[in-house]
């Protein structure tokens, strides 16, 4: 079996460039070119792709993160997305709620899950070209197969049958609604397949008309979510996609809903993890991130016996040695060194773009790039693991883009950081909370 490993980084194109500057900027995690930010995650590469590589090989793998908030994990995830992206995976990022995203509703993860499918091609929602792609298949492998013209729709109707047959013992209205797609489709129907393609994607109140053309009834329920998700990685896989990457994001939001509702959720996510590891989805890598109170505490996975034996991991060693085969995997958050480290890697990239490279390299230097560092941190209450975020957006918007754009603009001499509490995020306010961040001025 041959590895699949990502082709090499070339030189940060502007586009890649400006969207990483950009987000950063306002203060998000971007959304590509992660490869360009990526530090101190070299030691987790080399488990993570032959994972990847034995997902594309049919495999599934389920993988627990663990991190403070602040720590990077969803930087962590959408780095490893990118990774699966470029090896052909579609991509698909869930942000857990208990009001717009609850986990014990699998039907509404699934819905999520199409919502923000994406690949390499296609932005969200990619389910429509992933569909469109799969029945072109279809017909490509009939054709080859020697089925003339007029003998195409029923040879595509026969691979159609053999291609889910497993999915349809679960959920038959997959391929049923997949059929009526294809006949809206034919028939010039635009409305209808559109109608009906939501309604594969999981989205409910579709029209009763629509529905009953493709001869589907209802909406999509809790168990019927894991068929889809099964019909949806077999259409990926045959539509020459290597397999589906899904992260469940911010999974700690379980431990502040009501008891009843996150032990139906705990439950979900041991099923889960269960039909991973039997083998019912070959290609899919799932991911959920979490904080270590989440984990190891008694509101979280600790209150559901069977689901903490399954993510039971020893973290009781030197972090230096922690296993990333493990079914969970600790984020160890940032140090000052590592921060001032990302900051001159920031300032780097940036410069390779600016108006005037080197004066953004001659006043931010190192030596201005780490005093930052330490003001913010200061600024948060010496939490440094919670600072990158306001870090970088200072870094980028008050500081490297003023020195760009202005030719006296000098930091030490004309910059005073001031973090008001309307830009924090809780956990930054809370981080502040012992000390006044009303103004809090860079002393250099």
């Amino acid at each position: 079996m041959s590895s699949l490993k990502p082709n090499p980084s070339s030189p940060a194109s502007a586009v890649r460039r400006r969207a990483v500057v950009d987000a950063l900027r306002r203060g998000a995690v971007p959304h590509s070119g992660l490869d360009l930010l990526a530090t101190g995650l070299d030691r987790f590469e080399a488990a993570l792709d032959a994972e990847l590589d034995a997902v594309a090989s049919g495999g599934a793998v389920f993988k627990a993160v663990r991190g403070e908030y602040g720590s990077g994990k969803t930087f962590f995830t959408r780095w490893l997305g990118e990774r699966a992206k470029r090896l052909g995976f579609a991509v698909s990022e869930i942000q857990v709620s208990e009001t717009e995203t609850p986990l014990h509703k699998l039907e509404t993860i699934y819905r999520r899950l199409t919502e923000r499918l994406t690949t390499a091609s296609f932005p969200p929602s990619a389910l429509r070209p992933i569909v469109d792609a799969w029945f072109y298949a279809l017909e490509e492998d009939a054709l080859a197969a020697g089925a003339t013209e007029g003998e195409l729709a029923g040879e595509v109707e026969t691979l159609l049958t053999a291609r889910l047959a497993e999915v349809s013992r679960h959920a038959p209205s997959f391929a049923t609604a997949l059929r009526g797609y294809r006949a809206a489709l034919s028939e010039g129907d635009e409305a209808t397949a559109a109608a009906v393609l939501a309604w594969l994607g999981g989205q409910p109140h579709v029209a009763a008309a629509a529905r009953r053309s493709a001869g589907v009834r209802g909406d999509l329920d809790h168990f019927g979510a894991l068929g889809f998700l099964q019909g949806l990685l077999t259409v990926l896989r045959d539509s020459g996609h290597r397999g589906l990457f899904v992260v469940l994001d911010e999974v700690e939001t379980l431990q502040r809903v009501r008891s009843d509702a996150r032990d139906k959720a705990l439950n979900a996510l041991r099923q889960l993890i269960d039909e991973v590891h039997s083998g019912r989805f070959p290609g899919l890598y799932l991911v959920i991130t979490g904080t270590p109170a989440f984990y190891d505490g008694q509101q979280g996975v600790q209150r559901l016996a069977p689901l903490a034996q399954r993510l039971a991991t020893d973290f009781t060693t030197d972090p230096r040695f922690d296993n990333p085969r493990a079914v969970q995997l600790r984020l160890p958050g940032f140090t000052q060194d590592s921060l001032v480290h990302l900051g001159l890697t920031i300032r780097d990239l940036y410069a390779a773009g600016a108006t005037a490279p080197d004066r953004v390299r001659a006043l931010a230097d190192d030596a201005y790039v780490a005093d930052l560092a330490r003001a913010v941190g200061g600024a948060l209450g010496g939490k440094v693991g919670v600072a990158p975020r306001l870090y970088l957006k200072k870094l980028v918007g008050d500081v490297l883009d003023r020195v760009d754009q202005f030719d006296d603009f000098d930091p030490r001499q004309d910059y005073k950081l001031t973090v008001n509490g309307s830009e924090l995020n809780d956990v930054e306010r809370n981080a502040a909370a012992d000390r006044s961040a009303d103004d809090i001025e860079l002393d250099l």
